[in-house]
Order: structure tokens, then C-alpha cells, then sequence
């Protein structure tokens, strides 16, 4: 295994700051939720910690956890690993492969008392205590990432259990209670060796939204942004727990929030007890569907691969192979808290958004406009209007415009949608569609690009390049020059070169992108 090196700066919060309250965030809110995003977007990781009362029980529940599994005779996995079951487990199983056992606790399915003419069956002290205390932390960082990201407070309410669990409802999330590498195992390894596990093992991904952890002694790996192996839980403090996120708020964000590649360190080590550790998982409802409509409506752009919502039953039951996953190379993982201040101001953030994009593609900074102005005057107008968008799909839609009566007339004339553009997110429209949008929203946008022109043909862009004729040409002709192209049919007519023909293609080279 390869070894790991400690963190330089792994951000660290309160919960009490990340507790959401009516009315507008306060300041410990807003830099607590900037250091959470930023530890998020760089190690996947970040450490919370916990009230005095609720960390004193958190630590005697893992003593009592401890002694627990001392006392634990070895049985054979009675829990297989069944995909299909991932929302049923319950109580006390184990894996020898990975020397691992587990006791689940499942609130509406793990029961509180022995049942009659039973022995009763032992457990882990505290444990409906320690869920609430989790679990209340687990959707204080969820809130906060809806935060983080612009979308509604509410945005994952309807993909999560109900508080208080109605009537016969049993909890998607879990209380994972857990003891690595205990001394009386079977099969455990020589002194100071170290197990050998599953080619997989060496990346593991938790199938949750958010997975809230604490250990017992250090030993958690996760990945930092550059692929290195990071001890996220060297130092811990007493009152301290780790949360990173899961593949399923990995689904849910469109890939803008990635998740922790972790592993545990299970090197034998001179402990009685082995490596213990209680871990709540924020889980969606197996009856719900992961959809990544809220990050549309908020005009964030969404690849393909997530437009489609997906029923959680089916996501549990797929396999998700790290090196499928959409990585967002060029676009940081969730935007902090700063940036979302200076968003408020209009002109501002015009200012800062065209001195941020003078290196991207023209396309793209078409793209960032459309994205922009839906925020700031679209979704400004549904939401005084009380509208709800679904946009539609382009194929379709571009029929809808056509006629009188299409399903989505009623919402484009309500939100003053340009009449030739398709009703769909500015992300998927074609170029002269995203301008024409544009347009309509902010009439004279075009010219008032003082770096950058979009059109369908030429773009107009002051610049210095070289010229070269490709294609056909007997000869290279070869110039350097300052001008400005204009968007006429004599465009290159004042650089004085020779007459290029038709079939020539022209490449414009240092600082010019060419619309074929």
C-alpha cells in the first residue's frame, strides 16, 4: 500500500456556525461555509467539530463499541454484501477478507428492545443517540453545500428520510459501528505486516451523500485534488469528526462536488482492540430519484451523462468505476463563499467575469454569459412570478416555437423568452441561439463586448498573429500584424496580401479561435 502523507491544512468548522437560521447568513456562517467548500474542493475532506455534550457521548458510545467487538465471537459474514439489500442491513456481520465487522444500526428495522422469549441480542451503547447527533451534523454540511453551490435551501429535502420517521418507515441512513483488524480474528496477519485486500480496495467510494466519521486512532486515506494519499485524521481532536462526500452527491451536484476516493490503514499495530470507528451515512430514500435539475434551474451547465434523473435503486445496484467519473479539471468543485458576495453586484461581477475569461474559447465564454444572465434575469423573473422552469429538449422544442399551442408557450411569454430561441437551458443552445438570448435580456450585448465579438462567421478580436494559408496553397504567405478584423466580406482586404482562395483554410494562430 502506498503510504500516506499528513495534510498541511485540512479546514476545520463548527457546527454550531454551519447550523442554518432564518433571515440572512451571518458572518461565522459565511466563512465557515468558505472553509468548508475550499476543503471540500481540495481534499474531500473536511473536519467538523462537534458541542462538548454531544462529543463526550460520541466517545463513550466508541468505548462501548470497543469493548463491544472484544467480547464478539467470530461468525461468518450473516450479512452478504448484496447490493439490492443496501438499505435493509442490520446489526452484527463481518467480512474476514477486509478483517473488518460491523454492527449496523437502522432506526425502523434494528430493534430497541428484545423481542419476547428471545435472549437479547447486545449492542453498542448510545446508538439512537449518537444517529441524531450525526445525522443532524450530516444535513447542517449538506445545507451548507446547497449553500455553497446557489440552490434552493430545500433542494435535497426531497430525496431524504422525513424527521422524525413516519409510522412503519424504515431509514435509508445508517449508524455503521466498525472494528478493523481486532487481534482475535482468524487469519490475522504476522506483527507488523499489513493485510493483503481486494485489488479495489485501494479506492473506496461510499454510495452516500455524506459520510460523517470518528475514529478511534488515526488511519482514514483519502485523496487530495493532486492524487496524493492524504491522513485526513492524524489530528483529531476529542471533540472532532471527519465528513467527506459521496457518490450520490456526486450524482445529485452534476459532478461539482466530488467525491472522497478513501481507505483505511489496517496495519497490525500493538491494540487490543483493533482500529474502531463510528460512521453515520447520509443516504437518499430508496424511492427517490437523483436528478440534477436544481443545479439546471440554478444555471449550472450539466454533461450529458447527468441530464437523466436516476432512480436510487438502480444507482446503488451500479458499479462506478473511478476512472468513468467526469472530472471537472478546469472548474473548481464549488465555488466559496467569496465569489458568491461579489455575484451580487452586477456590474462588479461583469468586471471581474471578462477579465476571468479572456483565455477561454470564445465558445465558452459565450457559454459563462448565458449561464450568467440566466441567473441574474431569468431565474430573477420566475422567481418574483412564481415560476417553476422545466426546460425543454432541444429537438422537440425547436418544433414548440413554431406553433401557437406548445406545452412551454405559457412560461416563455411570462418570463419574455425570445421567440426564436427553443426553450431550453442557455448551456444547450447553439452559438446564434445563445446570442439571441442574450440579446433579449440585455439588449446591445453584443456591442458592448469591448474584447470579444460572437457571431456566426468571423469573430472580431483585437489581436497580433500570424496568418498562414493551408490547403492548396503553392506557396506559404506569411505575415505578422496589428488590426482589426471587421465582420465584412473585405475583412482581410487591408493586410494587403495576396487573394486567398475559397478552398483555403485560414488558421488564425496566438490569439484567434475561427468559426468554420
Amino acid at each position: 500500500m502506498e503510504s500516506a502523507v499528513l495534510p498541511p491544512s485540512i479546514g476545520r468548522v463548527k457546527i454550531s456556525d454551519l447550523v442554518p437560521t432564518e433571515g440572512l447568513p451571518s458572518n461565522s456562517y459565511k466563512v465557515s461555509v468558505s472553509i468548508l467548500t475550499q476543503s471540500l474542493a481540495q481534499y474531500s475532506a473536511v473536519i467538523v467539530e462537534l458541542p462538548p455534550g454531544d462529543a463526550a457521548l460520541l466517545r463513550a458510545s466508541l468505548e462501548s463499541a470497543r469493548l463491544y467487538f472484544h467480547q464478539q465471537g467470530f461468525e461468518k459474514n450473516n450479512n452478504p454484501a448484496d447490493t439490492t439489500e443496501w438499505c435493509r442491513t442490520s446489526g452484527y456481520y463481518a467480512d474476514p477478507q477486509l478483517l473488518q465487522e460491523t454492527y449496523d444500526y437502522r432506526p425502523g428495522l434494528t430493534p430497541l428492545e428484545p423481542e419476547p422469549d428471545r435472549s437479547p441480542e447486545l449492542s453498542p451503547s448510545a446508538l439512537p443517540d449518537i444517529f441524531c447527533i450525526l445525522g443532524k451534523a450530516a444535513r447542517c454540511v449538506l445545507d451548507a453545500v446547497s449553500y455553497s453551490l446557489s440552490i434552493r435551501s430545500c433542494s435535497f429535502n426531497e430525496i431524504l428520510d422525513n424527521v422524525p420517521l413516519r409510522n412503519q418507515e424504515v431509514s435509508s441512513s445508517v449508524l455503521s459501528v466498525c472494528c478493523h483488524s481486532r487481534p482475535s480474528f482468524v487469519a490475522r496477519p504476522q506483527e507488523g505486516q499489513t493485510a493483503i485486500f481486494p485489488i479495489d480496495y485501494e479506492h473506496q467510494v461510499d454510495k452516500t451523500l455524506v459520510t460523517v466519521v470518528k475514529p478511534d486512532n488515526p488511519g482514514l486515506q483519502i485523496k487530495d485534488l493532486n492524487g496524493q494519499w492524504v491522513l485526513a485524521d492524524n489530528n483529531l481532536g476529542p471533540q472532532e469528526v471527519m465528513v467527506y462526500p459521496g457518490l450520490a452527491l456526486y450524482q445529485a451536484t452534476a459532478g461539482y462536488v466530488g467525491p472522497a476516493l478513501h481507505r483505511t490503514d489496517v496495519a497490525v499495530e500493538n491494540n487490543l482492540y483493533g482500529r474502531c470507528s463510528i460512521a453515520f451515512k447520509l443516504m437518499p430514500k430508496s424511492m427517490a430519484s437523483l436528478s440534477c435539475s436544481e443545479m439546471q434551474a440554478a444555471g449550472y451547465g450539466v454533461e450529458a451523462q447527468f441530464q437523466n434523473a436516476i432512480p436510487v435503486s438502480d444507482f446503488m445496484q451500479r458499479s462506478h468505476p473511478i476512472d468513468q467519473m467526469f472530472i471537472r479539471n478546469n472548474v473548481k468543485p464549488m465555488p466559496n463563499e467569496g465569489q458568491n458576495d461579489s455575484l451580487k453586484s452586477s456590474t462588479k461581477k461583469k468586471r471581474e467575469t471578462s477579465s476571468s475569461q479572456k483565455s477561454l474559447p470564445p465558445s465558452k465564454r459565450l457559454r459563462l454569459e448565458a449561464q450568467r444572465v440566466l441567473k441574474e434575469k431569468v431565474m430573477e423573473i420566475a422567481e418574483k412570478k412564481g415560476l417553476k422552469m422545466k426546460f425543454c429538449r432541444l429537438g422537440p422544442c425547436e418544433g414548440h416555437i413554431r406553433t401557437s399551442n406548445g406545452p412551454c408557450n405559457n412560461i416563455r411569454t411570462a418570463l419574455g423568452w425570445p421567440p426564436s430561441v427553443p426553450f431550453v437551458h442557455p448551456h444547450d443552445l447553439p452559438n446564434k441561439a445563445k446570442i439571441a438570448f442574450l440579446e433579449a435580456y440585455e439588449p446591445g450585448w453584443s456591442t458592448s463586448r469591448q474584447n470579444v465579438e460572437y457571431s456566426t462567421g468571423v469573430v472580431s478580436f483585437v489581436f497580433r498573429c500570424k496568418i498562414v494559408v493551408l490547403q492548396g496553397a503553392q506557396t506559404e504567405i506569411r505575415r505578422t500584424c496589428w488590426s482589426r478584423l471587421s465582420r465584412t466580406e473585405t475583412a482581410f482586404s487591408h493586410l494587403q496580401l495576396e487573394p486567398i482562395s475559397k478552398r483555403h483554410r485560414i488558421q488564425i494562430c496566438n490569439s484567434v479561435w475561427w468559426y468554420h
